[in-house]
């Protein structure tokens, strides 16, 4: 399946042939004009992510990508502005990238946000793999992939993130983590397993203190929430 990208500029703006690039790639691009236009073709296209070229446009992207955010904040936004415009580290988008820049050098930072099973030419062996929403879980590496990240996993981190993958959306009580991952009924010490949640966090969660993925269910236990 090709990675598929909603892709805001001005088709006859002068600049670098990203568009057509990433379409040799084997990535399927539809280019709108502006950002409301972007929301009018999200539920019909089904994008992965984003791309808002602020420079073709000639104005900042800041506000189309604040816009974005507020109405489809699950889907990865790449901001593509002209030299000073934005500050890299702005949070108005995922990634922010200054021109000039390659369409090979695109290429590579924009695909860890996209989900891995339509990234081209990445092999895998799908038996060892768990793949729940943008969360995709390499039991034999004991790698996971999330929006932006690629991590190892401790043996124990794996087989926990295993357990929450192959419940999604479920609430999982801290006595059946203990039961199933430590293979122990003893839940008097909660800390171990509060502390393999902070670490499962910091692997899969692009703000491991306001988690998008790993929920906390007071006083229950925790839901896994990869859609």
């Amino acid at each position: 399946m090709k990675a598929r990208i909603l892709w805001i500029g001005n088709k006859r703006a002068d600049g670098p042939p990203f568009v057509t690039e990433l379409q040799k790639k084997d990535f399927d691009i539809t280019v709108v004009p502006s950002g409301p236009q972007a929301i009018k073709s999200v539920a019909i296209f089904q994008p992965d992510m984003i791309v808002v070229n602020s420079a073709s446009l000639h104005r900042n992207g800041k506000i189309i990508c604040r816009s974005l955010k507020k109405k489809l904040n699950s889907l990865p936004i790449v901001l593509i502005t002209n030299p000073g415009e934005v500050d890299p580290k702005d949070e108005c988008a995922n990634l922010i990238l200054e021109l000039p820049f390659t369409a090979r050098k695109l290429l590579n930072r924009i695909g860890p946000y996209i989900p891995e099973r339509v990234v081209p030419a990445i092999p895998s062996d799908e038996k060892n793999m768990i793949h729940v929403g943008h969360l995709r879980l390499d039991l034999k590496r004991r790698q996971v992939r999330s929006p932006g990240k690629k991590e190892r996993l401790t043996p124990r981190l794996a087989h926990l993130l295993q357990v929450l993958m192959e419940h999604p959306g479920e609430v999982m009580k801290r006595e059946q983590l203990f039961r199933e991952v430590w293979n122990t009924e003893y839940t008097g010490d909660t800390r171990t397993l509060d502390v393999h949640i902070s670490w499962l966090r910091k692997a899969i969660e692009e703000d491991p203190r306001k988690p998008r993925f790993l929920k906390t269910i007071r006083r229950i236990g925790y839901r896994l929430d990869a859609s």
